[in-house]
């Protein structure tokens, strides 16, 4: 697995760690998933490392509540089925790096990528 962010160019929390981490300067590969939406090759290897679709998935998206799916039970298949569906189900910033995946944006998952990236920062 190549070094690889998938994220969103309009969402700013994106933007943000991308600058944060220096993602150019340290030569991902960036792709925006409204723009080139992720393949089922790319989440299959994804869940590879996260363990489940279900890591992966955003209960944030609007199309969370809009398809009422709080109110119902999903599978591992339901996870995938979705994220492939709509992009805004993918749980963002994913950043691959050096075989590890980095799920989201929280405080503890970037600090976690940032002393990856920089080990004497």
């Amino acid at each position: 697995m190549i070094n690889k962010i998938y994220f969103l160019s309009t969402c700013d929390t994106c933007r943000k760690i991308m600058k944060e981490i220096g993602a150019t300067e340290h030569g991902f590969e960036l792709q925006d998933i409204k723009k080139e939406p992720i393949t089922e090759q790319e989440l299959d290897a994804m869940k590879e490392k996260a363990g489940s679709y279900e890591a992966l998935f955003s209960r944030k998206s609007q199309q969370y509540k809009a398809l009422g799916l709080a109110e119902k039970t999903l599978t591992e298949a339901d996870y995938k089925k979705y994220i492939l569906e709509h992009y805004t189900f993918l749980k963002r910033p994913v950043v691959a790096y050096q075989g590890k995946l980095f799920i989201g944006n929280d405080k503890r998952v970037i600090e976690d990528l940032i002393i990856e990236l920089m080990p004497n920062h």
